[in-house]
């Protein structure tokens, strides 16, 4: 009898301290936290996520030993997230004149729950930035850089192409960046290299290639939706490609709406994602006024000699005779179809707004981006997915980010609302983890204030 009193003595000893099991001094823990999972848009109720060394450590249905976390988030009604990629970036060169342009750059995705950043404008800065990032240096998303641009100036021989593809990949860049006036052999020339290299290529669609080439040449993604509407009108119409206009909007009288499905199917066989970027085309170019747009409580955060130059240059475009109100509408409505058709039928759709371009604030703009993705009629589920899982597919890079799995980069966001249920939930955050470093909502507010106070007469 005594030796079955040690014995069940030793067992609730042994209890005790298994209740009191010792918790790392740098693990977080977020209790009783609503889970989305984004790859099927089910809600994983109640779970506890614990946080340790920058990585997702475990996702449990209890735990017995809640006190013994030095940081505890509360979740109880909350939703986590995993956070988002924006997949047409900018991030600024140093400036002296202007030294903490980068930093602020950074904080303003970081604000909006962007944890992981495309660059779509390398510089050699760039490099040492992303390197900094990697290893949580600065705070800043994790970044992917391209090359600088390759261009009808910057490449105008086949040497030359050959020359810059080989000394961007030597240089380590993730990508090659694609903008217009690539002359077709030329193009040819670039891309044989850096598939000889084994370096990818995105961005802009130069006229002389055209879409359909393009697209069977291996573009990663095409960005801006660019070459599309070009694609659409037929040969008989024999139009100068060069008189294209704004992405394609000279062109729209002559599109052909029927041939969009021949141009998904290309996508999705030749496995080309597409980054809308429609946010440019409902801010910049469109029929709203620039004083509309810099009454928005986020150009507070920009420099007054930005906010002016983007006014100056929205009047170049959307202020003449040359735009009309009509052709605007049955343009957008293209593009529309387009993405729509994109996501459904094609290869799908990368989460990317070309921050900070004119009226693009970073991080805010990704959510009139997300706007322009539900007009255009794609599910919050897929307008979701095409800023996390998607882009960890699209870097092969599963295995890292982009869900909310044990294993994975803790970069999450914890909303207030169900995102599922109305997208607006995107905006009611109430902290950031990126690489397991949490940032509250009174921590980004206090950032946020103060670039709001140096912008004011910059």
């Amino acid at each position: 009898m005594k030796k079955i009193i040690i014995l069940i003595l030793s067992c609730i000893a042994f209890s005790c301290v298994a209740s009191q099991e010792k918790v790392s001094e740098s693990a977080i823990l977020i209790s009783n936290v609503n889970i989305v999972d984004v790859r099927t848009g089910d809600i994983i109720e109640n779970r506890h996520v614990v946080v340790d060394s920058g990585k997702i450590s475990k996702i449990s249905k209890s735990i017995s030993n809640v006190d013994n976390f030095k940081t505890s988030i509360d979740g109880t009604g909350k939703f986590l997230i995993p956070g988002l990629a924006e997949m047409h970036a900018h991030i600024p060169q140093p400036s002296n004149s202007n030294p903490e342009i980068v930093g602020e750059t950074l904080l303003l995705y970081l604000s909006n729950g962007i944890t992981t950043i495309r660059g779509m404008l390398g510089h050699p800065s760039h490099l040492e930035l992303r390197e900094k990032a990697k290893r949580n240096a600065i705070l800043s998303p994790r970044i992917y850089t391209s090359s600088p641009s390759l261009n009808g100036n910057s490449i105008k021989t086949k040497e030359e192409a050959i020359q810059k593809v080989t000394t961007y990949k030597e240089a380590g860049y993730d990508f090659l960046k694609i903008h217009p006036g690539i002359k077709l052999e030329v193009f040819n020339a670039a891309v044989k290299t850096a598939k000889e290299l084994e370096i990818p290529f995105a961005g802009h669609v130069p006229v002389d290639v055209g879409v359909r080439h393009a697209m069977e040449s291996g573009f990663a993604s095409i960005d801006h939706v660019d070459g599309f509407l070009e694609g659409l009108v037929p040969q008989s119409a024999n139009v100068k490609p060069n008189e294209n206009g704004f992405f394609g909007y000279s062109f729209t009288s002559l599109a052909n709406v029927d041939d969009i499905d021949e141009l998904v199917s290309m996508s999705k066989e030749n496995k080309v994602w597409i980054v809308s970027t429609q946010s440019l085309f409902e801010r910049w170019f469109a029929p709203i006024t620039a004083d509309e747009l810099l009454e928005e409580p986020e150009m507070k955060y920009m420099a007054k000699s930005t906010l002016d130059n983007w006014k100056r240059r929205k009047a170049q475009y959307t202020e003449t005779n040359d735009f009309s109100m009509t052709q605007w509408e049955k343009f957008n409505e293209i593009r529309r179809q387009l993405m729509y058709k994109l996501q459904k039928n094609g290869h799908g759709m990368l989460l990317g707004s070309d921050a900070p371009q004119l009226f693009n604030v970073p991080g805010f703009s990704i959510h009139h981006e997300i706007e322009g993705m539900k007009k255009a009629g794609l599910t919050p589920l897929e307008i979701i997915q095409s800023g996390t899982i998607n882009p960890a597919i699209y870097f092969d890079e599963e295995d890292k980010f982009g869900e909310i799995k044990e294993g994975l980069s803790a970069d999450l966001i914890l909303l207030n609302a169900n995102p599922l249920e109305d997208l607006k939930a995107l905006k009611n955050i109430s902290g950031v983890m990126v690489r397991g470093k949490w940032l509250t909502n009174e921590i980004i507010d206090s950032k946020l204030l103060k670039i709001a106070k140096r912008n004011i007469n910059k």
